[in-house]
């Protein structure tokens, strides 16, 4: 029995920490802490799904896209982090412009910076191929439908989270997570240039 379930417990675990979906739903919170329930159902509906089809997209055709394109893993966590930079400061600049861009990233935000590449990003579509040449087609999918399960759950209950922590504190908790979102950004900029220039 334990035999049959290995693979899927190896495969299971280093997706789980490259989706990290514990990690992301403060990040969640401070991006839909003004929105009503419904959006943020919404938001989780299309974050989730966004991720999920993004993956196995990858999983099924990523090799030989990125084959075809002369692309490589880094040059998708350089783009990615580029773009999250971006994001991160814009949110944190004080005034109208904050309230406009939220008004303007609120229609996708489940697909982008939430979908991807926060969700699914350059870590889980790395740990995919990794772990589909490791431990085959099956395993690595169950696995990666089972962390998205987690992740959907997680973003679920973050009204429970916002009501215990209330309005102060989910303002502090976006403070934070734009700040840790630049530095996200810097990590997966650093990360592809190093993967890119130093092999």
């Amino acid at each position: 029995m334990l035999e049959i379930l290995k693979p899927y417990i190896l495969t299971f675990i280093p997706i789980f920490v490259a989706v990290d979906a514990i990690g992301n739903v403060p990040v969640f919170i401070s991006f839909v802490e003004e929105m009503k329930r419904a959006q943020r159902r919404k938001v989780v509906v299309d974050s989730v799904l966004t991720a999920t089809v993004l993956a196995v997209c990858f999983m099924l055709i990523g090799k030989w896209v990125l084959k075809l394109l002369n692309v490589s893993i880094f040059d998708f966590q350089i783009a990615g982090g580029a773009l999250l930079f971006i994001i991160s400061v814009r949110l944190l600049l004080p005034g109208t412009q904050k309230k406009n861009f939220f008004t303007n990233l609120n229609k996708d935000i489940g697909v982008f910076p939430l979908g991807t590449p926060l969700i699914t990003g350059p870590a889980v579509l790395t740990t995919t191929i990794i772990m589909l040449d490791s431990f085959g087609m099956m395993a690595t999918f169950v696995s990666l439908l089972a962390n998205m399960l987690i992740v959907w759950l997680a973003f679920s209950k973050a009204d429970l989270i916002i009501r215990v922590i209330g309005d102060n504190g989910t303002r502090i908790i976006s403070k934070i997570m734009y700040i840790l979102l630049a530095a996200i950004a810097v990590m997966m900029i650093r990360m592809g240039i190093t993967g890119a220039f130093i092999k």
